[in-house]
């Protein structure tokens, strides 16, 4: 197993290799930013970490939740933050960075990925998150009723969504932990035909009446597998707002919402427990 270690000056870190509950995780250095890592797990990309720049957002994914954590209540004010999904913590650093004062929980199921992250890439001691080792479903329900302004779900076991966490009552017990106009935000990961995308709007649309999409024009015509990030709300979203920045991004990305959105699903069927699977694997040539 590789040592946790930072760089120090004039010598290059060290990659951390370890077990972890989920598979084999790596920590490797990013060679253009000095304390900056990218979390593998069974060589699937997870996480990237600035501790230098907590609100630098490498991937493009995490950068679309990102401008909903921007969105979701005026600058700066402090939000109440559930991450279903820890990683690397990145976005919860994310959201103490840009919002001080803000109080998160994390949920994370990989006991041995969390303890690594904690030593390996410590958190900002001033910081007001809370980790905890569970079932992500299981540690919703300890959500009280309506404290979150934010809940952000980015789960993935061996690279796939698991299936409990896909369903309409998922998301009835997720409307529940939100506060009135709070928003759901969700990393989804599918390719041609999109079944489980179209099948989770779907889902979504039957528990919460605001919807947009958030991808990149390819992987919305079904021509390479990749993410989606998913956006659902009690309220009206801020739509406009969030085309301007996806459309600035590096890599631009396209908003549906409405009409569009909704014809997008192709009738899909809402996802009940009794009926969900795992999100589809990504085909290998994804991580190559």
């Amino acid at each position: 197993m590789g040592r946790s270690r930072n760089a120090r000056r004039g010598q290059a870190a060290e990659a951390v290799v370890e077990a972890v509950d989920g598979g084999l995780a790596q920590l490797v250095p990013d060679r253009d930013r000095p304390r900056a890592w990218t979390l593998l797990v069974d060589g699937a990309p997870q996480s990237h970490v600035d501790l230098d720049d907590p609100a630098h957002l490498a991937f493009e994914y995490q950068r679309r939740l990102g401008h909903v954590i921007d969105l979701a209540v005026p600058p700066g004010r402090p939000v109440q933050a559930v991450h279903l999904g820890g990683g690397a913590f990145t976005l919860a650093r994310y959201t103490a960075a840009t919002r001080p004062r803000s109080t998160q929980q994390i949920v994370e199921r990989d006991a041995a990925l969390v303890q690594l992250v904690r030593r390996a890439l410590p958190l900002d001691p001033n910081a007001r998150v809370r980790v905890r080792s569970t079932d992500a479903r299981e540690g919703l329900a300890k959500v009280p009723d309506g404290w979150a302004d934010l809940v952000i779900v980015d789960v993935f076991s061996g690279a796939r969504t698991p299936a409990h966490l896909t369903s309409v009552e998922f998301l009835v017990e997720v409307r529940r932990a939100l506060k009135d106009g709070g928003l759901y935000a969700a990393n989804l990961a599918d390719g041609p035909p999109l079944a489980h995308l179209r099948g989770q709007i779907s889902t979504a649309a039957a528990v919460f009446p605001e919807l947009a999409l958030v991808a990149d024009p390819a992987v919305l015509r079904g021509k390479r597998f990749g993410n989606a990030v998913l956006v659902a709300s009690a309220h009206p979203l801020p739509v406009a707002e969030l085309t301007r920045r996806a459309a600035s991004d590096p890599h631009p990305a396209r908003v549906e919402h409405g009409r569009a959105l909704a014809d997008f699903t192709g009738g899909a069927t809402a996802v009940t427990d009794a009926a969900a699977v795992a999100s589809p694997a990504p085909p290998p040539s994804v991580f190559r």
